[in-house]
């Protein structure tokens, strides 16, 4: 895995004067830092400053929001975008977590400063308040449709919204803990429900009833998955025939991160078990890169890539840093990772250098998600922020 270089988190305002600076670093694993600099040499007419970088390390392309170095030494790369825009006024505290509608026109997200907002993707003005969990909101997402929204709450309760007037529109009860993360099953007529209280729940919407416990492994569930199975998987058959209220569940994975070190995976409509892994430490969030493939992040660190097929050894462990890994997200022929110490990068299949989303200063990015060319990440700064990625 490459190795990680870093960058001053507001490079792109630093190196826009003449003569203006920003520290660099690589880390190789076991080897002592290399540090180094860039000093702009002046401004080009195009308005693109042009950069010399301290020994070790070269600067390959800059462009207006994002630069490309390399450091030959530890044959590390990596291309860092600025933000092309942030949003600071949706929220006046640390943002926990984000969606984007699928048609890309509107952002939802939650705050510990109590509040669940609508906002208009392009410009983050505010569109709608969902009021109504008790206590904090750990989670939201826009159904398929992009017109109604999924939350869940330290009250224990998942809440549909719709996003055109903020009505809430279903409350559905059952767990005895924090919800800290859903996921939606297809279209959106079941979904499933991680918690403290240590159960998977799949639910069905339209009744605003739970279809049952999917299991209760006894410890708290941080992130949860839906995956469509690859035919090769024997996902078990289920004990008792499923109700007809069950919707799309056949043929589904469900992922489990757990924070007793365990990452779980079942059937969704047999409910057996497929495999346990233990981690590093707690697991904190999971997502499925395919029918077999899938990633889970924890609390050290370490972000493994598990085959469903043969899920006893890792397909590879990627560490870049100590911090805990708080989002995966399943991004073209690669992911999107985000980690607590404000690190956000994105790792493509045939790109040989590390994409590094910058703008966080240590401050601990939350969540990710895109729609086509844009990436929003959600932060403990209360920023949101919105990359342009150019052509891949």
């Amino acid at each position: 895995m490459a190795v990680p270089l870093r960058i001053q988190s507001d490079w792109e305002q630093a190196l826009r004067k003449d003569e203006g600076e920003a520290w660099l670093s690589c880390h190789p694993p076991g080897k002592p830092t290399l540090y180094g600099s860039l000093t702009c040499q002046g401004i080009g007419l195009d308005g693109i400053p042009e950069v010399t970088a301290s020994e070790d390390f070269i600067v390959n392309e800059i462009n207006k929001k994002s630069i490309h170095i390399s450091c030959l030494k530890e044959n590390a790369s990596s291309k860092f975008l600025a933000p092309y825009t942030s949003f600071s006024r949706i929220h006046t505290k640390s943002i926990t977590c984000l969606d984007i509608s699928s048609g890309g026109g509107l952002g939802v997200s939650s705050s510990t400063d109590g509040s669940m907002k609508i906002w208009q993707a392009s410009n983050g003005e505010l569109r709608r308040v969902l009021e109504g969990h008790v206590f904090d909101v750990n989670c939201c997402r826009f159904f398929p449709s992009g017109l109604v929204v999924l939350s869940g709450g330290m009250d224990a309760q998942l809440k549909i919204w719709s996003a055109e007037d903020a009505s809430c529109v279903v409350t559905l009860k059952g767990h005895k803990g924090g919800v800290l993360d859903t996921a939606i099953v297809d279209r959106g007529r079941n979904v499933v429900s991680g918690s403290r209280d240590g159960t998977a729940r799949l639910w069905d919407c339209g009744r605003s009833a739970c279809l049952g416990v999917v299991t209760d492994c006894g410890s708290s569930i941080n992130g949860v998955a839906v995956g469509a199975a690859d035919n090769s998987i024997n996902l078990g058959s289920p004990e008792q025939m499923p109700s007809e209220r069950e919707v799309g569940t056949e043929a589904k994975m469900l992922l489990l991160a757990r924070e007793d070190k365990k990452l779980q995976c079942l059937g969704l409509q047999s409910r057996q078990p497929v495999f346990l892994f233990v981690g590093s430490d707690a697991f904190n969030c999971c997502t499925f890169l395919s029918g077999f493939s899938l990633l889970a992040g924890t609390q050290d660190g370490n972000i493994y890539q598990l085959d469903v097929r043969s899920p006893r050894v890792p397909v590879q462990v990627i560490h870049r840093s100590g911090a805990p890994v708080l989002s995966l997200l399943s991004f073209r022929d690669g992911f999107i990772a985000s980690q607590g110490d404000g690190s956000c990068f994105i790792i493509q299949q045939d790109l040989d250098y590390v994409m590094e989303l910058t703008g966080a200063d240590c401050d601990p990015v939350y969540k990710v998600a895109t729609w086509e060319k844009q990436i929003y990440t959600s932060c403990r700064d209360g920023l949101v922020r919105r990359y342009q990625l150019s052509d891949l």
